[in-house]
């Protein structure tokens, strides 16, 4: 039986009872005969089972989805705040409540339950809004043990990952190298795409599902960064992004990806994002035109007589009059670099005619 079929049984009881009580009081107040009381108490009494029927859910079960929809969707952080701003505001409230209670009537009746009830939202929403000054006087305390991965959460922020950046795997490096200081707070459905991903039929689609998958094992026991998996749902969309987008906002924490669709939504709508990419294209290795480097040519341009080669970092180098140097090491000058949006371009021509791997075949 549900929980709601279980309210309707007890609010037809509860008001069944209180309408038979308050037909048979009525009927004693009208002053008619104990047959006509009894059926004012059965009258009434039917139609407070009805209203119990009919009622009951939306006085209890209702509201307690709601609330617990409510709660769900709100971060540990935000529900911590909230408490502690309740907790003292009604502190407060209780020592005014005496001085309050001298007052002449009927003010000592009411305005020490009105004060409790004013400070106690006031002190809520005041905490709530800075939630993150207040959280973050903890961080100056002491930690009794020396586990680095309690002191990164307590001085760092959460950080949400989406399901690409986890495929991705450069995280797990990212990480290890210590740039990134907070909680990498992975929701639930995030977790529950990557696992579709894992289980879906095309062979690709479960290779990338199930490297994610290691990916987030690895960083689960990596001692760096603490990783989160949350529980914090998103009413009313099912898409993955619009999610993270929402929950982005409800928690001011940015999202660590490298989805370009979700990147321009996101900062559409005012949301801190953590691109892997652009954090790939601004630790690239920089080169000014005269500058000299060398180059495997592995094939050739779009243009003709280009050359086309790769530096370690993926930074693609086209070279002039380089198609006859393809599988060849050759000494470069730089003439031009430039900025696509898919990275980093070096357009380079050979220095005279030192080619590297000729000169050791000689």
């Amino acid at each position: 039986m549900s929980f709601e079929f279980i309210s309707r049984l007890i609010g037809m009881i509860v008001f069944g009872v209180g309408g038979i009580y308050l037909g048979a009081n009525l009927a004693h107040l009208a002053e008619i005969t104990d047959a006509e009381a009894s059926r004012w108490a059965l009258v009434f009494g039917m139609v407070g089972v009805l209203a119990g029927l009919i009622l009951t859910p939306w006085l209890t079960v209702r509201p307690i989805r709601a609330v617990r929809r409510l709660l769900g969707q709100l971060s540990s952080r935000t529900l911590l705040a909230g408490l502690f701003g309740l907790i003292v505001s009604l502190v407060i409230a209780g020592l005014l409540s005496f001085p309050l209670s001298l007052l002449p009537r009927p003010f000592s009746q009411i305005l020490p339950l009105a004060f409790a009830i004013i400070l106690a939202y006031l002190g809520v929403v005041i905490f709530i809004a800075r939630q993150n000054d207040i959280l973050s006087i903890f961080s100056f305390l002491p930690s009794r043990g020396g586990d680095s991965r309690a002191r990164t959460a307590d001085n760092g922020r959460s950080i949400l990952l989406d399901t690409s950046v986890i495929i991705d795997g450069r995280i797990v490096d990212i990480v290890r190298t210590g740039f990134l200081s907070g909680t990498l707070l992975i929701p639930r459905f995030v977790l529950a795409e990557l696992q579709h991903i894992a289980d879906s039929s095309d062979k690709l689609r479960r290779q990338r599902g199930r490297r994610g998958l290691e990916v987030l094992a690895n960083l689960q026991k990596d001692p760096q960064l603490p990783v989160q998996i949350s529980d914090i749902d998103v009413e009313g969309t099912r898409d993955v992004d619009d999610k993270l987008v929402i929950l982005a906002r409800q928690m001011h924490a940015p999202i660590l990806t490298n989805d370009f669709n979700l990147n321009r939504v996101a900062e559409l709508q005012g949301v801190s994002i953590l691109n892997i990419n652009d954090l790939a294209n601004a630790v690239k290795a920089v080169f000014l035109p005269g500058e000299e480097l060398t180059v495997r040519i592995i094939q050739e341009g779009r243009e003709a007589r280009q050359g086309v080669g790769y530096l370690d970092d993926g930074t693609m180098v086209v070279v002039q009059d380089g198609s006859d140097l393809l599988g060849q090491d050759v000494q470069t000058s730089v003439t031009k670099v430039l900025q696509t949006a898919a990275g980093r371009m070096i357009f380079a021509k050979p220095e005279g005619d030192s080619r590297v791997g000729r000169r050791k075949a000689k």
